[in-house]
């Protein structure tokens, strides 16, 4: 049977094969660095392919993570996605990278009522959602500062980051997350539980969430004006 190729940027580079009949992880790679995207990605994606004698075209599809994340490492991500899915002519799916920590979430032994997962917007900031029981999101995406989360237990390498000031703000940073970024494979979980349920996943437009840093100068808004 094909396999879904997922791919997630908007953290770390992270890429896994996944068996389309039984959604389990059949092989990943997941880079241990937040900034180097552009020299990963393809490469994890022609290691998995060959390692399991995989033709790009032969898959399922691409499951690919839509943030919210920064944006030159979510953009390459999103691009490698659309482009492989051009040339090997299969469908892109677009998944939000918060659903991913949600799917980790779910399988703690106790899963809470409601919670919230967090990973780092940098800025002194997070990209946050709240989900309930089911896994579904009830609140969100968002991004502010870890203070402005809802007191409730916190899952992500955003509450590792700011466990003291969620503490002081009535949040319950959950320490076995602290290390938890977007992975493919819980990614691509999520977008096939979606997919089987009728969802329209066609979207892949990147969710930002803010503007970028890097701004138009004021001299050249002037000469095109």
């Amino acid at each position: 049977m094909p396999n879904y190729l997922a791919i997630d940027t908007s953290a770390n580079a992270s890429v896994a094969l996944v068996d389309k009949t039984t959604g389990s992880v059949v092989d990943q790679r997941i880079s241990s660095k937040g900034n180097d995207q552009t020299e990963t990605l393809s490469a994890y994606v022609k290691e998995l392919l060959d390692a399991h004698g995989q033709k790009g075209q032969d898959l399922a599809g691409i499951i690919v993570g839509v943030g919210p994340g920064p944006f030159t490492g979510l953009r390459v991500g999103l691009v490698a996605a659309r482009t492989f899915g051009f040339v090997w002519q299969i469908p892109v799916y677009g998944v939000m990278s918060l659903h991913a920590l949600a799917e980790q979430a779910l399988d703690s032994s106790q899963v809470p009522a409601e919670f919230v997962v967090a990973s780092d917007a940098r800025r002194k900031e997070v990209y946050w959602a709240r989900y309930d029981q089911d896994g579904t999101m009830v609140d969100g995406p968002h991004v502010s500062a870890a203070s402005a989360l809802p007191a409730l237990p916190v899952y992500g390498v955003g509450a590792g980051i700011y466990a003291e000031q969620l503490e002081e703000a009535g949040s319950q940073p959950m320490p076995e997350s602290f290390e938890w970024i977007a992975n493919a494979g819980y990614l691509a979980r999520r977008g096939m539980n979606e997919l089987a349920a009728g969802k329209d996943l066609s979207d892949t437009s990147p969710q930002y969430l803010r503007e970028s840093d890097a701004q138009v100068p004021a001299f050249m808004k002037q000469a095109k004006s």
